[in-house]
């Protein structure tokens, strides 16, 4: 097949013709998949089965934690051996980590909710009118839904290749009602892109007008590599201490997609300054979370470089279904001008452009035929694409199989959809 576009309107009848043959055969089947969200599979949970026996009495009998006592209420910044897991893994000092619970995504709307109440700083967010929140997009659905759900503006911004369009960034932070932005700097969500050396010295420097600036680092991905060529990211503080902006950037991270999701552990690093604040909140928020749990994971991965041990046990798994899919975007979609897709090099995610004005009918096609896709839209702020073009990808759920015959059939529903849009424009 050639261009799409260059098609003259008795060949699209034609083709579509041929194509709701097709999209019937695939409904008859009574399909039931599932590509909506980057759940890992049940052969990756697997790899980290070893974790639920890696605690026993035993550890306990054996003097396990030395003098601090794990099974009790207290050390509310994480177990020193977590922490220093995850100063090793960002790169920071230990003292300028904290380790809480099983969420990174409750960490950053307890920080958010921080902000908004008792400030950032300076004066509580709440108390300063309309607040605005940069989102680059396409990007994370719930980064946008915290700032939603505060009554943020929220001001979309390119997401590019390398990283967000900073000269809509720069110009943008001019304006002190503008609070902070969502960035997920490695394999971003859903792009797979990674933050150039060049965005990521641009970030660092830059002098918002609100003194009270945050930005949400969300480095969800940080060793979710899938090939022997993985992306590298510059560390933000390394580069923050060169313009004295330390306090502009809180990072998180979590092992929801390296050990068990809802049961792993997460954390943040930032400033000296940053952390103190946080502290006090969380003196009252709770006495301590799950030591147990944290240990469980030092007692299982013992450091960085048993992680990443494991992580190519996950690579093993995903690797393949990203190839598969990928491949039959090339092979299905390639050359008809109607549609482009990233190749990330790790992340959990695929971006998809099929023809613009046609992703919520592609969506609609893939439901009623038995594939459920990310929300169409979610990818953008208020869950608005503007060109209508945009699909997540996640392709770490299904089975090998099902996630072949899901792939077809999305691929089908993109010329489908994309046909009938340019027989629609033919009337105009």
């Amino acid at each position: 097949m050639k261009d799409l576009r260059t098609y003259d309107k008795s060949r699209l009848l034609f083709l579509k013709e041929q194509l709701e043959e097709e999209y019937e055969a695939y409904k008859a089947q009574g399909l039931k998949l599932d590509m909506s969200r980057g759940k890992p599979g049940a052969d990756q949970l697997s790899v980290s089965n070893g974790l639920l026996d890696a605690i026993t009495s035993k550890d306990w009998e054996q003097g396990a934690g030395g003098s601090l006592e794990y099974r009790n209420y207290g050390i509310l910044t994480g177990i020193r051996e977590c922490k220093a897991i995850f100063a090793d893994l960002l790169d920071v000092p230990p003292e300028n980590v904290i380790v809480c619970g099983n969420s990174s995504l409750n960490m950053m709307f307890d920080y958010i909710t921080q902000c908004m109440l008792t400030g950032s700083g300076g004066e509580p967010w709440i108390k300063q009118g309309e607040i605005k929140f940069i989102c680059p997009s396409p990007g994370y659905d719930r980064h946008f839904a915290i700032a939603e759900y505060y009554g943020m503006k929220l001001i979309p911004v390119k997401m590019n290749s390398d990283g967000p369009d900073m000269n809509a960034v720069e110009e943008i932070i001019k304006d002190e009602k503008v609070k902070g932005m969502f960035c997920v700097p490695k394999y971003s969500n859903p792009t797979g892109a990674t933050y150039s050396h060049e965005i990521v010295e641009r970030i660092a420097k830059m002098k918002p007008a609100a003194k009270d600036f945050r930005i949400i680092w969300d480095n969800a991905y940080i060793i979710h590599d899938l090939t022997d060529n993985p992306d590298k990211l510059d560390n933000i503080f390394d580069v923050l201490k060169k313009y004295g902006n330390e306090d502009m950037v809180i990072e998180f991270t979590s092992t929801s997609k390296i050990s068990f999701p809802g049961s792993g552990v997460a954390a943040l690093a930032a400033s000296k300054n940053n952390i103190k604040m946080i502290t006090s909140r969380m003196t009252i928020q709770t006495i301590g979370y799950d030591k147990l749990n944290q240990y469980r994971h030092v007692k299982f991965y013992k450091d960085v470089a048993g992680i990443k041990r494991y992580m190519k046990l996950h690579r093993a798994i995903l690797a393949p279904k990203f190839k598969a899919v990928i491949n039959e975007f090339d092979s299905s979609l390639g050359g008809l001008g109607i549609a482009k897709w990233t190749k990330p090099n790790g992340g959990y995610f695929i971006s998809l452009d099929v023809l613009g004005g046609t992703a919520k009918r592609v969506g609609q096609l893939c439901e009623e035929a038995g594939v459920t896709l990310t929300t169409i839209g979610a990818t953008f702020p208020h869950g608005i694409d503007p060109e209508d073009k945009n699909i997540r990808i996640a392709p770490s759920f299904p089975p090998v199989d099902e996630l072949m015959t899901a792939t077809k059939l999305l691929c089908l529903c993109v010329k489908l959809a994309a046909v009938e849009k340019l027989l629609e424009d033919e009337k105009e």
